[in-house]
């Protein structure tokens, strides 16, 4: 991998602060979403890998009602401890976003009025997961302020958030993807609807919030009277809802990085999450978060050259089709004939200390810090305006 080893150049459009100067980098984190601690604690992993010698360093939380305000820079701040959940919590200080294409300073309000602007930012690294965050809603914002930005377009964002969409386009795009079927927002699903979803699927099925993720929501049945109970519990999240058949196979991911200069995107050598099924029937929120003893993250995943290829591939088209930019991680199942079926596309993964995106890369020769060095690079590199 052709990572610099030397801080990324801001660009050059009048958006330096002063020649040779640091670039300025936003990590942006926390939002709206039942994700919200999680965007916190991947937000300690990043705060902790930017290099404060190379990179001026900026932190923004944005609280659960939607406030931008200042935040603590220290990484432990953020942290995951003991099972305690990190919160951006509301201040006095308050930041806003360049108001049009012509300004380019970040603007602060204490107590309501407007102090010393923060400065020109180069890159805003986005780590909110979930809902007003990771689906394009963010995204859109970056743009209409002309702001560079870490990962996918607004599009693409969209498109990885929302699993019904996602799954069109990968099958689309000749991916093979497992069956599934959608209930719609705002439909009562009657028994009749709901038996017919298990005699397509058959069981378990796993049920979803079809925009949400750490696995927020998901339910496993296995038994066709709990299926409205999934359901509902699936719309806490999200009142469109997802019910996917079960794939027998191992549960494989691969990472993505965008190409640099227009050149095609890297994949890194996959991993593995096996699951205790005496402590999780699946890889749950607390499997990812609060209790890893009972899950083994392999990297790289033990499996043979060919199909190590085959998820590599199909992890690049997965990112192609969706049309990703900068970084993705693509989770799929290998079964016991070696078929490569995609489940999912995260735009936004998660660095946090336990999570396989960073292992991935690591096990491929590319360590945190470097991994962030690249990820600002790439951002640094891509167009404002119209794309």
């Amino acid at each position: 991998m052709d990572a610099s080893t030397t801080p990324p150049a801001a660009a050059d459009d009048g958006r330096a602060r002063a020649v040779g100067a640091r670039p300025r980098v936003m990590v942006l984190f926390g939002g709206r979403s039942g994700e919200h601690a999680i965007s916190c604690a991947t937000a300690s992993g990043v705060l902790r890998a930017l290099d404060r010698d190379r990179y001026d360093v900026v932190a923004v939380g944005i609280t659960r009602r939607g406030e931008w305000v200042l935040a603590d820079d220290d990484p432990d701040r953020w942290a995951i401890r003991d099972g305690r959940l990190p919160e951006v919590e509301d201040t006095a200080t308050r930041v806003l976003l360049p108001q049009g294409t012509a300004e380019r300073d970040v603007q602060v309000l204490h107590d309501g009025r407007l102090g010393a602007p923060l400065g020109a930012v180069d890159v805003v690294f986005p780590l909110l997961h979930g809902p007003f965050g990771e689906d394009g809603t963010l995204q859109g914002l970056l743009e209409l302020a002309d702001v560079r930005y870490v990962g996918s377009g607004v599009l693409a964002s969209a498109v990885g958030m929302d699993k019904h969409m996602m799954k069109l386009v990968l099958a689309g795009s000749g991916l093979r993807v497992g069956p599934f079927r959608v209930v719609p927002a705002g439909v009562a699903p009657d028994a009749a609807t709901l038996g017919a979803i298990v005699d397509d699927l058959g069981l378990p099925v796993f049920v979803k919030p079809a925009r949400a993720g750490s696995s927020l929501g998901i339910t496993r049945v296995d038994d066709a009277a709990d299926l409205p109970a999934a359901v509902a519990a699936a719309r806490e999240h999200d009142p469109k809802v997802v019910v996917e058949a079960a794939i027998v196979g191992r549960e494989i991911e691969c990472g993505v990085l965008g190409g640099r200069s227009g050149a095609a995107p890297r994949a890194s050598l996959p991993g593995e999450v096996v699951v205790a099924e005496a402590d999780h029937t699946f890889y749950d929120f607390a499997a990812k978060y609060l209790d890893q003893t009972g899950v083994t993250l392999s990297c790289p995943a033990d499996l043979p050259q060919d199909v190590v290829e085959r998820v590599q591939d199909a992890a690049v088209r997965a990112f192609e089709a969706v049309g990703c930019e900068g970084i993705a991680r693509v989770d799929v199942f290998v079964t016991a004939d070696g078929e490569v079926v995609v489940n999912e596309i995260n735009t936004m993964p998660g660095f946090t200390p336990y999570s396989m995106y960073p292992r991935m890369w690591q096990a491929s020769g590319v360590d945190y810090p470097t991994l962030v060095d690249e990820l600002v690079a790439l951002a640094l590199e891509r167009p404002t305006g119209l794309r």
